[in-house]
Order: C-alpha cells, then structure tokens, then sequence
C-alpha cells in the first residue's frame, strides 16, 4: 500500500514539474499589500508631513481657495515632489506604490495638496523622467524636483475623453512646430512653469496624427484663462487652481517634442494609466479622512445616553466605511505594484466610487453639522464627488475594465 502512494506520488510530481507547474505559474498572483521599510517610512513621513502642516490649515486653504505655496515649498524639501524621479536629476528613485502611498497620506490631511502632488509626479515629472531626452530632462524636469510645477493639458473644450479628437494643432516649420488651439482644465497652470501639451499634426489621423510636446508657459503665444470655479478639488476651485490655456502661434524647437510625431496618443493613454493611480490614491486618503471624521465624532457625540458609535445603525455605518476604504486601498496598490490599463481603471472605478459613498456616510453621521462649512465632513464629500470625474469618468474606467477583461479570454 504504502509503495503505491508513494508511486502516486512520484508521478504527481512528474507531473506538476512540466506542463502542469507552468499552467499553474500562470494563475499565480505575485501581488501583495505588505509594505516594505522604504515604503513604511515615506508612508510615515507623509503622515507626519499631514499631520504637522495639512490637516491644520485644509479648511482655511479651501475656502480662502488659496494655493499653497509655502507647503508645497515644505513638501519639495522632502523630496516628494520628485519622488520617481531619477537621482541623477534631483529625484528620490522611488516607485509607484512608495508615490501612491504617499499621495494617500498627503490628501488625508489636504485633498488640494494631495492632487498637486499626484498630478505633478504622476502626469507631469514621470512622463518626462521616463520619455524625455537628456535635454528634456535638464531643461524640463531637474528644477521640476526643487519647487517649480508641471501640467499635463490634454482636454480640450470639444475633446475630453475622446482623446483622438482633440483640435490643437501642431505645424512642423523647419526645426520648430507651431502650437495653435485651446486646453481645458488644466490643473495647476496658473502657477506652473511647463506644460506637456498634445496636440495633432493630422486631424485626418486621428489617434495617429498626435504628438506631445514640451511648452514652457512663459513662451510667446500662451495665454492662461481665468481660474474655474468648481464644487470640488477637482480642476479645481478651490486650494488648487484650474484654467483653460490658450495657444496661439506658439512656436517651439523640435528638441521640445517628446517622442516621434504620432507617437502623442500612446504616451498619452500611458500616462493616464499613471495618472489614475494617483487619482486612487487621492481618493483613498479623502475616504480615510471621511472615516476619520465620522469616527471621532460618534466617539464624542451622545445620543440617548450614550456615544453615537454604541448605536446600531451608526456601527453599521462605520463598518461599511471601513470595508469600503480598505476594498479601495487594496485596489489602489494592486494597481501601483502591477501598472496596466485595467488594474489602474479598476483601482479608480472602485476608489472613486468609494470615497463619495464614505463621504456620504460621513455627512449623515454628523447630521445637521455634516451639511456645515464650520466641519471637514461637506469639504469630504465635495472633494470626494470629483475623485470620480477627473482623469476619467467612471463610467468610462468600467468601460475599460470590461474591454480588457474580454480581451484576457479572448472573448472581444
């Protein structure tokens, strides 16, 4: 009995070391949710920075809608304003999940500081680390890591996420191009020094026909618009600025355009698959400070005798923001360890629609002082509704996560 088990046994192994062990290699899942050290201490670091200099001054930052300079000068100190970016350029080497972690920790403290630096390292300064030239990097991107800022003006007033349809044109004229068109939405333009802008050299070609340039914003011919004025953080009325850019006859040298002509598209839908990344993780800390909120309050708050969280429906409540939270974190850095379109698209979908549920759970938590501007709760909720438009809106993120689900069982 025993020498046919163990014959079995043999065979089994046989087995599992040929075919079988690499049908099973296949279905493996190499992602966890553990941080490493480096990762611990940003992530600390990043709580502490919150802490100290965000927290305090969020709500006068959002209602004064006033930029914040001297933090975003705090912040460049710590290095997290170049947190991917190569050291030889001033960066830190960082990756991804050490940057989301702490996009995470920054909006907990401040939705407005966090989606500066989401949208700084994750748009601008990692594009241009990853795809730009020596040159670029000198000119574009080794300041971009000491204080000054950088955009990424994709949108326009007829072309959001229609990318292919965008109208900015772009005129080859010798060693330069000739930049005309208009730019919406563009986060942060009012106060940054560059832009990367996408524009199309062919119209006729559609996602074909664009490229991606490097603009300097005080260049001839660009003119920023008047600021926006929003509900939300979102593009953004209030700590953070918005504004449509207008180009006209903006002449560039060639050195400036990143990549090869109609290569615009593809770096484009690239660094969007960055960038919802850090819209996850922007989300994610909005909902931790929603649930932060709630839960201090149902400690305090009495009701019938006793605190709010002793209550059956509020426990609930809390329970379902917890889950809620933690569903949206672990998403998030599944998407920032794996990089692709559908991981980042889910991480999104899911943290954007999180945030706004937790949000709104908040709010009903404190009652008649969640609806008032004198407590954090309705900035959450506000903060949290954008989180679900910009970078792309979720019904399009679900779109995405269907058409590359499909296309892994090869059922398109």
């Amino acid at each position: 009995m025993a020498t046919g088990v163990a014959l079995k046994s043999i065979r089994l192994n046989n087995l599992l070391s040929s075919s079988c062990v690499k049908a099973l290699a296949s279905q493996c899942r190499s992602f966890t949710s553990q941080l490493t050290e480096q990762q611990k201490e940003y992530q600390a670091l990043s709580k502490e920075f919150a802490d100290k200099y965000l927290k305090p001054n969020a709500a006068k930052h959002d209602l004064e809608g006033r930029f914040p300079f001297d933090v975003i000068k705090k912040l460049t100190a710590t290095g997290l304003m170049g947190a991917c970016v190569d050291e030889e350029y001033g960066g830190k080497g960082l990756d991804y999940l050490t940057l989301a972690v702490a996009v995470e920790e920054l909006s907990r403290g401040c939705a407005s500081t966090g989606m500066i630096a989401s949208i700084h390292n994750f748009l601008y300064a990692n594009l241009v680390n990853e795809k730009g030239t020596p040159e670029q990097k000198e000119l574009f991107l080794r300041d971009y890591t000491k204080g000054s800022l950088g955009c990424f003006a994709l949108s326009e007033p007829g072309a959001g996420t229609d990318v292919a349809s965008i109208r900015t044109r772009a005129k080859k004229d010798g060693d330069h191009w000739i930049l005309n068109g208009e730019k919406s939405w563009v986060t942060t333009a009012v106060e940054g020094s560059a832009n990367i802008i996408f524009a199309t050299f062919d119209p006729e070609l559609k996602h074909k026909g664009i490229a991606c340039f490097l603009v300097p914003m005080d260049v001839d011919g660009v003119f920023r618009g008047r600021k926006e004025a929003i509900m939300s953080v979102s593009a953004c009325s209030r700590a953070v600025t918005s504004c449509a850019l207008t180009l006209e006859d903006v002449r560039v040298p060639q050195s400036y355009l990143v990549g090869e002509p109609g290569e615009g598209f593809k770096i484009a839908m690239e660094q969007l698959d960055q960038g919802r990344i850090g819209i996850a993780a922007h989300a994610v800390g909005i909902a931790q400070a929603a649930l932060d909120t709630a839960i201090n309050y149902a400690k305090e708050r009495q009701a019938f005798g006793k605190p709010l969280s002793r209550l059956p429906s509020v426990k609930d409540r809390l329970t379902d923001m917890c889950i809620l939270v933690e569903t949206a974190r672990l998403a998030t850095y599944r998407a920032a360890t794996e990089v692709s379109t559908k991981n980042s698209a889910m991480a999104k979908y899911i943290a954007g629609r999180n945030a706004a549920a937790v949000a709104d759970h908040c709010v009903q938590i404190l009652g008649g002082k969640g609806l008032s501007t004198r407590y954090s709760a309705e900035r959450h909720y506000r903060d949290a509704r954008g989180t679900q438009i910009y970078g792309g809106v979720t019904d399009i993120q679900k779109r995405l996560v269907g058409h590359f689900l499909l296309k892994e069982h090869d059922a398109l």
